[in-house]
């Protein structure tokens, strides 16, 4: 069984920046990425990488987020700059294993983007 643990989330302010970390145990994870969820809407994909470094991203957060990942720690993060309200979400860590494809989902993590 996969634990996902996450961290990072909070309250900022319009154009602010946070940063987002989730750990997994265990090894050889082949995509890691990001979802979050609004009030009223459903989750939605906000980045994704694989385990080769290559990345893709939902259009409303493309040039002020970037995903990256440390395979020697089994651990993805995500870099968010240029916050808007309408970021403002539960994010959720998602991770596959490599060899089963078996999806995995962390406790979510409110980001508040708000003056």
């Amino acid at each position: 069984q996969v634990q996902l643990v996450e961290s990072g989330g909070g309250l900022v302010q319009p154009g602010g920046s946070l940063r987002l970390s989730c750990a997994a145990s265990g090894k050889f994870f082949s995509n890691m990425g990001w979802y979050r969820q609004a009030p009223g809407r459903q989750r939605e994909l906000v980045a994704r990488i694989t385990r080769g470094g290559s990345t893709n991203y939902a259009a409303p957060v493309k040039g002020r987020f970037t995903i990256s990942r440390d395979n020697a720690k089994n651990t993805v993060y995500l870099q968010m700059n240029s916050l808007k309200p309408e970021d403002t979400a539960v994010y959720y860590c998602n991770v596959q294993k490599l060899l089963t494809s078996e999806d995995y989902w962390g406790q979510g993590t409110q980001v508040t983007v708000s003056s």
